[in-house]
């Protein structure tokens, strides 16, 4: 489970890395040229949109990375980035994938008891 988790939660954080430029970006876009009517409009808490950005992806491979031999604090790294991943960019299509992916890596990597045989 553990190396399940450590799967999870890298390839997770990559996902959740490609939606993370793309949040960040559209914000310094819409900052620096201004909003285009009705198709582009600033996001209401830009702040929190850059910090997801950058912690979620963050948080999400060192959870991963960690999952194998501090499993209980890498699965707490991995659900805490599905949390803030969620909070800032929400649950749609670009998203649900590294949400679950970080969210399930987190549950397995909290719930392996023993190390995995290699």
């Amino acid at each position: 489970m553990r190396n399940a988790a450590l799967v999870l939660g890298i390839i997770g954080g990559l996902w959740a890395m490609l939606v993370g430029f793309f949040g960040f970006g559209y914000t310094e876009f819409i900052e620096a040229n201004g909003p285009i009517g009705d198709l582009a409009q600033q996001v209401d808490n830009v702040q929190l949109v850059r910090a997801a950005a950058f912690l979620a992806p963050v948080l999400a491979i060192a959870g991963g990375a960690m999952a194998r031999s501090v499993n209980m604090l890498g699965g707490a790294l991995m659900l805490a980035a599905a949390g803030l991943l969620w909070l800032g960019f929400g649950f749609n299509v670009f998203t649900m994938f590294p949400i679950a992916m970080c969210a399930l890596g987190g549950m397995l990597s909290l719930a392996a008891r023993q190390p995995d045989a290699h």
